[in-house]
């Protein structure tokens, strides 16, 4: 009996699909053996959007296999991320505010430099050149087709 019950607890993680993720110090690695284009997401542990947008986004397993196989992806918590960061050439620290704080890169990628809006979408081509830019909920239908756009180029 024991023997199935842990094979029935173990059946739905198969089912459960998820976007792989990186972080910014694998990034040049990575980009070096197999270049690919990159999707950086800005977040905050607070936001409730993000919560929803990334439940929604890695319950459709189409996306989670087109990002997985053709894109590097890097969840970014913007204002809990505390170590030093190197992005194309620079280097970012946290910037703290008494109990608080935000990434510098978090800034340096949003278009807002006073307060970013999350989530936030910044896709890069294989170059890590800017190609889109998206403040706020991101669809599981708008994803995919950004990403075929990306994936064609």
């Amino acid at each position: 009996m024991r023997p199935f019950a842990l094979f029935l607890m173990f059946v739905p993680c198969l089912y459960l699909s998820q976007m792989k993720t990186g972080t910014f110090s694998e990034l040049e690695h990575l980009q070096k053996e197999s270049p690919k284009p990159v999707v950086i997401h800005l977040y905050t542990d607070w936001c409730s959007v993000c919560k929803i947008e990334s439940y929604r986004l890695n319950k459709d397993k189409d996306l989670v296999e087109i990002m997985n196989d053709h894109f590097y992806l890097i969840h970014f918590e913007a204002e809990k991320t505390r170590e030093k960061i190197s992005f194309q050439g620079k280097e970012f620290e946290y910037l703290s505010n008494g109990n608080s704080g935000i990434h510098e890169l978090a800034l340096a990628l949003s278009k807002n430099k006073e307060q970013p809006v999350y989530p936030l979408w910044i896709f890069l081509d294989k170059n890590q050149n800017l190609v889109y830019y998206q403040e706020g909920l991101l669809t599981p239908e708008k994803m995919k087709q950004k990403l075929l756009e990306i994936s064609a180029l």
